[in-house]
C-alpha cells in the first residue's frame, strides 16, 4: 500500500520531469521535482506560517490567562482553548508541513534505492504512459544513457561518507542542506533578549520554580533551530547525494516562501496601520470642523441677543 500510494506516484513524477527536460540530467530533474513539490505545498505552508504568527501575537494574552488561572491547570487549559477557538488557531497546525515532508522523503528514498540497485527500474517501475515517451523508449533500449549526476559533476548515487571515505562534492551538499535548515528555522524563531535557555528552565524546575509555558516554547524553538540541522546532517550523510540535494533545494525554496509570506503579512499590517491612522486623522478633522462651526455660531447668537437687549432698553 505504501509503495502504491506514496512511492510510485512520487517516483513517477520525478521520472516524468527527467524524461521531459532537455538534456535529461537527473540532478536537474531532482531540483525541478523539489520546486514542484514545494509549490504544491504552498497553501499549506502559508496556513502554517499564519498559525505561527497568530501564536506569537497572542503570547501576551496567554500570560494574562496564566496569571488569572493562578495555578489552576484545568481553568488555564479551558481559557486557552477558548482563546484559540476565538482567534481561529489550531495548536497542531504548525507541524502539517513536517508531516507531509516525511512521506515524500521516504517515497523518494525508496524510489532512488530501486534505481541504485537496478537502473532498469527507472523504466519498469514507471507508469505505462511514461514508458511510451520517446526518451523512455531510448532508455529502455540502452540503460547506459541514464546519467545519475548533477550537471556531470556530482555523482548523486554516492553518499558523502561511505566505504570509500569522504566524497567531498556530496559532503558540501549535505553541509549546505543543514545550513539551509538552520536559516529556515531561524527565520521563524527570532531571538529575544530576555529569553532563557531550556537548560536554565529545567534546572529552576528542579528547584521548584514553575516555568512560564511561553518561555518554554521559545526555548524549545531555539533548541530546534540547532537540533533539526544536526539531524538532517547526520541522517543524509550516509544516504545517496540525490536525497541531500532534495533537502537542500527544499530548504532554499522554503526560505524563499517564508520570506514572501512574512513580507505579505508585514505589508498587510502596515496597510492596516496606515488605514487606522487615516481614520484617526479623519475623525480629528471632523471634530475640528464641528468645533469651528459651533464657534462661528456662538458670536452671531451673542450679537442677536445684544441687539434685542438694546431694543428693550430703548
Amino acid at each position: 500500500m505504501f509503495t502504491t500510494i506514496i512511492v510510485q506516484p512520487i517516483f513517477n513524477l520525478l521520472v516524468f520531469i527527467y524524461a521531459m527536460i532537455p538534456g535529461h540530467n537527473f540532478g536537474l530533474a531532482v531540483i525541478l521535482f523539489t520546486i514542484v513539490v514545494r509549490m504544491l505545498m504552498w497553501p499549506l505552508v502559508k496556513k502554517q506560517l499564519h498559525q505561527v504568527k497568530l501564536m506569537r501575537k497572542i503570547q501576551p494574552e496567554l500570560k494574562k490567562i496564566k496569571k488569572a488561572a493562578a495555578g489552576d491547570k484545568r481553568k488555564e487549559s479551558m481559557l486557552m482553548m477558548e482563546l484559540y477557538k476565538e482567534r481561529g488557531i489550531n495548536p497542531f497546525g504548525q507541524i502539517g508541513v513536517l508531516f507531509l515532508q516525511i512521506p515524500i522523503l521516504l517515497g523518494l528514498y525508496a524510489g532512488l534505492q530501486r534505481v541504485l540497485h537496478d537502473p532498469h527500474n527507472l523504466v519498469s517501475f514507471a507508469y505505462p504512459f511514461l514508458q511510451h515517451l520517446s526518451w523512455m523508449k531510448d532508455l529502455s533500449a540502452n540503460i547506459h544513457l541514464f546519467d545519475a549526476t548533477l550537471f556531470h559533476v556530482v555523482d548523486l548515487t554516492r553518499s558523502a561518507l561511505g566505504d570509500h571515505g569522504v566524497y567531498w562534492p556530496a559532503f558540501l551538499i549535505v553541509t549546505a542542506s543543514a545550513l539551509a535548515q538552520y536559516f529556515q528555522a531561524k527565520q521563524l524563531s527570532p531571538d529575544t533578549q530576555d529569553s532563557r535557555s531550556i537548560r536554565t528552565i529545567l534546572r529552576e524546575g528542579k528547584q521548584g520554580k514553575q516555568a512560564d509555558q511561553t518561555e518554554v516554547n521559545a526555548a524549545m524553538a531555539r533548541s530546534t533551530r540547532f537540533l533539526l540541522p544536526a539531524l538532517v546532517f547526520l541522517f543524509t550523510i550516509h544516504l545517496p547525494a540525490a536525497l541531500s540535494l532534495y533537502w537542500l533545494v527544499s530548504g532554499l525554496v522554503a526560505f524563499a516562501q517564508q520570506s514572501i509570506i512574512l513580507k505579505e503579512d508585514t505589508t498587510e499590517m502596515e496597510a492596516s496601520a496606515d488605514s487606522g491612522k487615516a481614520k484617526v486623522r479623519e475623525a480629528k478633522a471632523l471634530e475640528a470642523e464641528v468645533v469651528e462651526k459651533s464657534a462661528n455660531k456662538t458670536p452671531k447668537a451673542h450679537g442677536k441677543k445684544s441687539a434685542r437687549t438694546k431694543k428693550r432698553r430703548k
